[in-house]
């Protein structure tokens, strides 16, 4: 019977492709596509999602590369939740992919995450190394032409991935590197702005990026985020809510990845980077959209 239930729960999550939308960009309620390698990755991303989709009137879509069965080690907890024994990687390559994408529509959905475009690449193992994913583990030229199609039709004004410095997991440097290339290849016309985002502070130690070595498609010459979202802005009955409380409940629909309470609640900012390979005129765009962020209260 699980089986079967996760094969029919595998077969509708294929199908959660929104239709073409043909409307013209408007900024003023902006179409962003988060670009992510893994079913967790958009947690680091919460504030901005929320804000564009519950009070700007946005729209956030997501695409996602690896197909998440490499994120077994740490989910003991989450065993008994499933019945499965998932810490054994034969039994997470089986069912991890749907455990996950469940897991990241329950979040998503709290988020403001619209629709969701799985390219179910191997999520193969950690390494800080982008190149295998390009080059032998992901199919990266069919990476490339799926993201090229999907901002095509749906004509997104921003693309969002995690900014790829040397610390960050190989697969996110690769998926990033991957969308500024697709981008790119487009018509100078018909480009959304590139951003890289992730927290401006972690652990105490301020986020300085200028690019990755190797990768110039990734320089930032200023080597500073060009705008932030401050998740401890407050709201509510005597401002004592703030948008952390949504990235947690975000982070807790992640059952099978328990070491995201302990190291997705480092950073009480995010920082967005604007990629050299951007246009210049769009900067200040950018700026008045996360601006605007910081005035409209849920």
């Amino acid at each position: 019977m699980r089986v079967a239930l996760f094969a029919l729960v595998t077969m509708l999550l294929g199908g959660l492709v929104a239709p073409a939308v043909g409307q013209e960009r408007s900024w003023n309620a902006p179409r962003i596509l988060l670009v992510t390698a893994h079913p967790d990755d958009d947690a680091a991303f919460t504030g901005l999602v929320y804000q564009v989709t519950h009070q700007l009137g946005g729209v956030v879509d997501l695409a996602m590369v690896t197909d998440g069965s490499g994120g077994f080690r740490y989910a003991t907890l989450a065993e008994e939740i499933y019945g499965l024994e998932l810490t054994d990687e034969r039994v997470a390559r089986q069912y991890l992919p749907t455990v996950r994408k469940q897991e990241l529509m329950a979040g998503g959905a709290i988020a403001g995450i619209q629709s969701y475009f799985f390219f179910d690449q191997l999520d193969d193992a950690y390494t800080l190394n982008p190149m295998p994913a390009l080059t032998m583990v992901w199919d990266a030229a069919a990476v490339r032409r799926r993201l090229v199609q999907l901002i095509q039709d749906r004509r997104y004004d921003l693309v969002v991935g995690h900014v790829p410095s040397a610390e960050v997991h190989g697969h996110h440097k690769a998926a990033t590197i991957l969308a500024l290339q697709a981008v790119t290849s487009l018509p100078a016309e018909e480009r959304p702005v590139v951003l890289g985002g992730f927290g401006c502070v972690i652990d105490g130690q301020a986020i300085a990026f200028s690019g990755l070595d190797g990768y110039p498609i990734t320089n930032v010459a200023s080597g500073r985020a060009l705008a932030e979202f401050d998740r401890n802005q407050t709201f509510g009955f005597n401002d004592r809510l703030n948008f952390q409380i949504i990235g947690n409940w975000v982070i807790a629909e992640h059952k099978s990845q328990g070491a995201m309470q302990l190291n997705m609640n480092r950073f009480d900012r995010e920082c967005y980077w604007y990629f050299d390979v951007n246009r210049e005129e769009a900067k200040g765009t950018v700026t008045a959209l996360f601006e605007r962020l910081k005035v409209e209260r849920p």
